[in-house]
């Protein structure tokens, strides 16, 4: 029985993504349609990875174009003015994983971990009703290996003693990284990849 669960938030905790979509084809509004869908392509293949990072290479690696950090953050935080306003509606909440995580966080330290910015983070699960169930909610811009790093110095656990659920390759790389098992979720193509693909928590038993 691990001692915690760590858990990654769009796609598994919140049906999010399509409406991140949306967010960034809001705040790029007015480049090519073409480049902006590039960045989509990208967003989607990696989804573990921060907005930061996603806005940097659209300039850097789609447009060739170079962009500071002070501009990165007044793009990012424009996209965290609109995902405020449209996550905040508990429609986008997966059942599956969040009654399993109503029914066992008193058993074990339930953590969030995401490339989500962390202060938008934390205000969604606020709003959402849901921050309750977690001993800590961490976010971007610190990188999801960095943050799992922390979650095991700070609370003096050994990678085995935890899991990472997550429904991107990025989520699989990080936890292998730290050295802790990684179980998909809500993603097909993860199949094979880590300790466990979960189908549905309503069949998934810890132990």
């Amino acid at each position: 029985m691990p001692r915690c669960i760590i858990w990654d938030f769009d796609g598994v905790i919140l049906d999010s993504l399509a409406v991140r979509d949306y967010g960034f084809r809001e705040i790029l509004r007015g480049f090519d349609s073409a480049h902006i869908e590039e960045l989509i392509a990208y967003h989607q293949r990696n989804g573990g990875l921060s907005r930061f990072h996603k806005i940097a290479y659209f300039f850097d690696e789609i447009l060739h174009q170079p962009i500071s950090s002070d501009e990165v953050a007044r793009y990012a935080a424009r996209f965290s003015e609109i995902m405020r306003h449209e996550l905040s509606n508990p429609k986008y909440l997966i059942h599956d994983s969040l009654e399993f995580i109503k029914q066992n966080h008193r058993a074990m330290r339930f953590f969030i971990a995401s490339g989500s910015e962390h202060n938008e983070l934390n205000f969604l699960c606020q709003n959402l009703g849901i921050a309750q169930y977690f001993h800590s909610i961490y976010g971007s811009p610190t990188p999801k290996t960095d943050l799992l790093a922390q979650i095991l110095s700070q609370n003096s656990y050994e990678p085995r003693d935890c899991l990472l659920v997550g429904d991107s390759i990025n989520d699989y790389e990080a936890a292998r990284a730290n050295a802790i098992a990684f179980y998909g979720y809500n993603n097909p193509s993860l199949r094979g990849f880590g300790a466990e693909y979960i189908e549905s928590f309503r069949d998934f038993v810890l132990g």
